[in-house]
């Protein structure tokens, strides 16, 4: 019954602090998770792209991965409510507030301190994955390393749809990779 706690309290404090979306969320996830005890960091790397297969949002979906391991389907769902209630709640609450006062300084300020934060949380995501993923001891990743910066071209400068790049990449990695 411990785990189960546990799963829950660790994704309510994710949900609560963490800001800018599933993206931003990995760093705190990554972190906490692996502290924890849950997961290793080479099983972690696999959670960002099942998270981003699957449907829904990449946060809900890494907290039911990672709970669905840890605890099975009752872990995943303490995982899952875990890392949503925060949202649920801060939305409902601050919804009003909005409306009320979309313009005012304040407002204004903190979300211009905000979009920053989510950025550099992103960045910090895509760092901390690109180190398990890439790079092994001290060496590049070859395989890996093209399909990341095609990838990267793909949807910065072609607008590709992220759903065509996965399925494309997808299909290069089973060729290249086995």
């Amino acid at each position: 019954m411990a785990i189960y706690l546990t799963l829950f309290t660790m994704f309510f404090k994710i949900g609560i602090f963490s800001f800018g979306g599933g993206l931003a969320m990995l760093p705190l996830i990554f972190q906490t998770v692996e502290k924890s005890g849950f997961m290793t960091a080479d099983v972690l790397a696999d959670l960002v792209p099942l998270s981003q297969v699957t449907p829904g949002p990449v946060a809900v979906n890494a907290a039911t991965y990672v709970g669905f391991d840890a605890g099975g389907v009752l872990g995943a769902m303490c995982s899952t409510i875990g890392v949503a209630l925060p949202s649920f709640i801060l939305i409902i609450s601050v919804s009003s507030f909005l409306n009320k006062f979309h313009e005012s300084r304040v407002v204004t300020g903190i979300f211009a301190g905000i979009r920053p934060i989510t950025a550099g949380l992103i960045a910090s995501a895509v760092v901390v994955i690109g180190k398990t993923v890439l790079v092994t001891g001290n060496h590049i990743n070859a395989v890996p390393a093209v399909i990341f910066v095609v990838s990267f071209v793909l949807a910065a400068k072609f607008k590709l749809s992220p759903i065509k790049i996965t399925l494309i990449m997808a299909v290069v990695g089973v060729f290249a990779c086995s």
